[in-house]
């Protein structure tokens, strides 16, 4: 945006204002002074609080309308969304539903600052801010190609991932670490040449007989040509997933209205 030679950037204008310079400037840059990162970090938490506001008034006409913010992690949203939004759409039609697809870490302080209203995440969770309903359990399925030695068996048992190589994800996906707990406990071992950013790579390098993999169940699909799903005896490997918000939320009337949408689609 260019402003008239006679007028000033806003920036400049608050710096005269409050009386202390908020960024240093060069030809090339513009970076915040020690004293103005903490000016604009108060100015976001006011915009915050401003935009909590709005959204409270909002609500008070009525609770089942305006924008909801649901985030999710990409090993679940994939599955879960196509499902969940035509039954939000039915059920809760006054709503802006905003998705967002993001690590487990990157959601949790989303929800932590208000940028997001609900999150599905794997439990448990911890956090004294935040709290959670479980909606499902998830259970782990092993992928394997159609012409592994394993395809046979009918109940895979601890004992045959003894010196199994397994593809997993990369860092920072929370399934990885779930899969690389249950290899720990049963002697399998992580294919330390290849990964994936997701759950589809990992599916198609199954079918191409690179290695094999936990899916989980929400995932599967049926039929799938070249690859066969194989269920684990007891205990069987799963994740819990949840619906977690902030205690402070003043939207609960509609989260509790989520939660029962969610479990029925889950069920269904």
């Amino acid at each position: 945006m260019h402003y008239p030679a006679d007028s000033q950037h806003p920036n400049q204008k608050m710096e005269e204002s409050l009386g202390v310079q908020i960024f240093e400037r060069s030809n090339k840059k513009v970076i915040p002074t020690e004293t103005g990162a903490t000016v604009i970090a108060s100015a976001r938490r006011i915009l915050n609080e401003i935009q909590q506001i709005n959204e409270l008034a909002e609500l008070a006409q009525d609770p089942l309308s305006g924008n909801f913010r649901l985030g999710a992690f990409p090993t679940l949203s994939t599955y879960i969304f196509p499902d969940l939004v035509p039954a939000i759409k039915q059920q809760l039609p006054k709503i802006r539903l905003i998705l967002i697809e993001e690590k487990t870490d990157t959601l949790i302080e989303q929800l932590k600052q208000g940028k997001l209203d609900v999150a599905l995440l794997s439990l448990p969770i911890n956090g004294d801010t935040l709290q959670y309903e479980h909606l499902f359990e998830d259970v782990f399925k092993l992928a394997v190609a159609t012409d592994h030695p394993l395809a046979s068996k009918k109940i895979i048992k601890q004992s045959d991932l003894r010196q199994q190589q397994l593809l997993l994800l990369d860092e920072g996906h929370c399934l990885r670490g779930q899969a690389l707990q249950f290899c720990q406990l049963n002697g399998a071992e992580e294919q330390q040449d290849v990964r994936a950013t997701g759950l589809e790579t990992l599916r198609q390098m199954v079918r191409a007989g690179t290695g094999i993999t936990f899916i989980p169940e929400i995932a599967m699909r049926k039929p799938d040509p070249g690859i066969c799903y194989l269920s684990f005896a007891e205990p069987v490997p799963s994740r819990n997933i949840g619906l977690v918000w902030r205690k402070t939320s003043a939207k609960t009337h509609l989260i509790k209205q989520f939660i029962s949408l969610i479990k029925n689609t889950a069920n269904s």
